[in-house]
């Protein structure tokens, strides 16, 4: 059995999730790998239903109830939460350990409640303080996280978006947990409430040596907070690399056009898109997911690529990767001039 290792919080191995709907099973997470460092942010980059949120779900096993299929290991530290019973997944590891800023920050606030006492509730639920102590610790966190304190008796409809996202990350941290998972945080938000959203977590994970999960297809805004990143297409990961190379040369076609449709404050090129479609996770292709719409598909593509280790550490499920020539007589360095020519 595979642990974390002593650098790693959270290890993520062949995670699956499958949904169950009229039409067939949804393969929303299909064989996930990945690794969040201790004290840094992975971001899992990829186009709206690609399979990200429901990858959170399946961490935090907030699951529905037309769950098919449900199975892997996710390790945090040397502990296989996937083995806990569901109540004791609950007490130990959701919220406790393991907390989630959803997407959606005003959907996720009780609109007949203070924010305040939603913030403290965590700590009234499992860890048994009193009910001033919490309150306490919830206009810590208030102010921590850049809120004033008299919004702490606010409604949730009484707060701009940036504040009640502001709120829901309070109330993300106010356990303490070693991780935190991100989902889309700043998708509603204006560019300079993105920018202060942000900093805002900068600065808390480098004060706090937190460990987070950012969840987005926002490139641009996502490098702000970046350590590694994680390529998510069609329920699958493709591409795992540190922040640096990725955002400087991508090695996976997909994510290759994912930086292409980046808007360039220098320079003349324009930004590109991406043609077709993603394939419906009702029924994903058979070969590589993304060959469809990959300019630089070839032969090999029918068959389902495996994930290859390259010599900097990076990961990438592509057969122009693979550490010998393909059968396609294609060298894993020509792949630039591939894609250049289609």
């Amino acid at each position: 059995m595979e642990k974390t290792s002593q650098n790693d919080l959270l290890r993520v191995r062949d995670l699956k999730l499958h949904f169950r709907v009229k039409a067939g099973a949804v393969q929303a997470v299909d064989g996930v790998n990945f690794d969040l460092p201790k004290n840094q942010a992975t971001v899992i980059l990829g186009e709206s239903g690609c399979g990200k949120s429901s990858l959170a779900k399946a961490i935090l096993r907030l699951l529905p109830k037309n769950v098919e299929h449900y199975s892997g290991e996710v390790f945090l530290n040397d502990l296989d939460i996937m083995k806990l019973p569901d109540e004791e997944f609950r007490k130990q590891i959701r919220w406790q350990r393991i907390a989630m800023v959803p997407q959606a920050a005003l959907n996720s606030l009780n609109p007949v409640m203070r924010v305040g006492d939603q913030v403290a509730e965590p700590l009234l639920i499992n860890n048994s303080v009193s009910k001033a102590e919490a309150m306490e610790r919830a206009l810590e966190k208030f102010d921590q996280v850049g809120v004033p304190a008299d919004f702490l008796y606010r409604y949730a409809f009484e707060l701009s978006g940036g504040m009640r996202q502001r709120v829901a990350i309070a109330m993300s941290l106010i356990t303490e947990p070693e991780m935190v998972l991100l989902d889309e945080p700043t998708s509603a938000l204006d560019v300079l409430t993105q920018a202060n959203i942000m900093n805002l977590l900068k600065r808390f994970k480098a004060e706090n040596k937190a460990s987070f999960i950012l969840i987005t297809h926002d490139i641009a805004t996502s490098s702000e907070l970046a350590d590694n990143v994680a390529v998510m297409y069609a329920g699958q990961v493709v591409e795992v690399s540190d922040a640096h190379n990725f955002f400087t040369e991508p090695l996976h076609p997909y994510s290759k056009a994912l930086m292409d449709s980046v808007p360039r404050l220098y320079g003349e090129s324009q930004p590109d898109f991406i043609s077709g479609q993603p394939p419906s996770l009702l029924s994903p292709p058979t070969g590589c997911r993304f060959a469809a719409r990959c300019p630089a598909k070839f032969n090999r593509c029918s068959d389902e690529p495996p994930t290859f280790n390259m010599s900097d550490g990076r990961k990438v499920k592509c057969w122009l990767h693979e550490s010998d020539s393909v059968s396609a007589g294609v060298n894993t360095n020509d792949w630039e001039e591939i894609y250049a020519q289609g």
